[in-house]
């Protein structure tokens, strides 16, 4: 069992090997995990969890290996699953009281990705109501809490997979990400984050936000655990309308050091960028400058990339798609919730439509911008994590709404005080990102360190 608690909060690549060499076995390891779920219910980052669904599972995973017969990389792993995704047999809330019990007969397609590669699903995390806000608060099944800075917010809205990976309930989560919901706690909680590029993942099965931006995403301890999660969830969905045939394919890590063009976003204070935020990015940008061949100032023109104009354009159209989708649900939602969605019915159809061609337009220009430069760099979050008291700040994913309006990849590092690193790519790069992340961050540490 002692094996089993240090494994729950190493990285994945670890518990792979341990679980291959038979140095531990999922259901010891699971067991682990759901004992530090129930020690840490104060944190509130399960709204269910299936002790039994997921100990069957373990010990079905225990005699596949057992038998010299494993599904896949994953079998035994536990793993997290936001709340709005739909997994068989469990309620899909959506962060609503009226939804608990809403039970999924199916699975999503990128949860039945996971099962069918042997994982353990642990249960479904806490997430903001409708995914309509950036702090982890929930009035229904209570606020997420943060366990690198216990007097901060967890981030939102996939805060309940951001605690759980921290806190070491589980391996890794599969969360999502529309404007920033995996990077943005991600980076409060001291872990990492991916957003895919856009469609690279099918979303049947997400409970739906905003679709033209919705991507299911991923959280975890360390980037090299990214690509191996990544890579079994992608593939061709016919059931999703947005989902082609390597619509992108994902291009092979190949930039070579010293020839990498990094543009470094240089107008933080002018984007809304706090103090203490644009020092830890210029330290760590600073540290991790000689793995680049060039770096490169790039100023977010405001006139024409104004990216929280654009956001709050996003924002008026998630509103109207999740009253659209689950308009039926929202009674007894937070007071905070209704006056958002109220805001969206008052609006006109030549209003959605104008929103809609800001975000095309933006699309446009991050194409151009990416002419120049190879990966954009920028803080993951304007403002280091409110304290839990704080009102929410309005411009908390400006930041991450960037690569999200974009449909670009994007790659949130953890950075002391909660604020990240963020990396951007143009679609398609997802594996360069992870490679080239892995290498900053082992840069940035070890100078760290000394």
């Amino acid at each position: 069992m002692a094996k089993a608690e240090t494994l729950r909060r190493a990285p994945l690549v670890c518990v792979l090997h341990a679980l291959a060499a038979g140095d531990v076995g999922s259901e010891a390891l699971t067991a682990a995990c759901l004992s530090a779920i129930e020690r840490d219910a104060a944190l509130h980052a399960w709204t269910h969890v299936d002790a039994d669904g997921a100990l069957a599972a373990a010990c079905a995973s225990d005699a596949r290996r057992a038998a010299g017969q494993p599904l896949g990389r994953l079998d035994g792993v536990p793993l997290a699953i936001k709340d709005n995704l739909d997994v068989a047999g469990l309620p899909t809330t959506l962060g609503l009281p009226a939804r608990r019990a809403r039970v999924a007969q199916e699975d999503a397609f990128t949860v039945a990705r996971l099962r069918g590669a042997g994982a353990v699903l642990l249960g479904k995390t806490g997430m903001d109501e409708l995914g309509l806000g950036v702090s982890g608060r929930n009035p229904h099944f209570g606020d997420v809490g943060n366990p690198a800075l216990p007097d901060r917010v967890a981030g939102g809205s996939s805060a309940g997979a951001a605690a759980a990976v921290a806190a070491g309930h589980a391996i890794a989560a599969l969360c999502s990400d529309t404007l920033g919901s995996a990077r943005i706690p991600a980076a409060f909680c001291g872990v990492v984050a991916l957003k895919p590029t856009f469609a690279e993942l099918s979303s049947r099965g997400l409970g739906a936000a905003l679709r033209r931006l919705d991507c299911p995403s991923l959280i975890a301890r360390d980037v090299q655990d990214l690509a191996p999660l990544l890579q079994t969830l992608a593939g061709y969905d016919a059931a999703d309308p947005r989902s082609r045939r390597r619509r992108v394919p994902l291009a092979p890590p190949d930039w070579a050091p010293g020839t990498l063009r990094a543009g470094v976003v240089s107008d933080l204070a002018a984007l809304g960028a706090s103090q203490d935020v644009v020092r830890g990015f210029d330290a760590a940008v600073q540290r991790a400058a000689p793995v680049f061949g060039e770096t490169r100032p790039v100023a977010l023109d405001i006139a024409a990339l104004d990216v929280a104009a654009t956001r709050r354009a996003a924002l008026l159209l998630m509103e109207a798609e999740i009253l659209a989708a689950h308009g039926a649900d929202i009674a007894g939602a937070s007071q905070r919730v209704l006056e958002m969605l109220a805001f969206a019915q008052k609006k006109s159809a030549s209003d959605f439509a104008r929103a809609d061609r800001r975000l095309d337009a933006h699309v446009v220009r991050v194409r151009r911008m990416f002419e120049d430069v190879d990966v954009l760099l920028l803080p993951t979050v304007p403002v280091p994590p409110p304290l839990r008291a704080a009102a929410e700040p309005a411009n908390l994913a400006d930041f991450t709404a960037l690569a999200s309006l974009a449909g670009c990849p994007a790659l949130s590092l953890p950075l002391p005080d909660g604020i990240g690193l963020q990396l951007v790519g143009l679609p398609g790069s997802d594996l360069r990102l992870l490679e080239l992340g892995e290498v900053l961050r082992a840069v940035i540490e070890a100078q760290v360190e000394t």
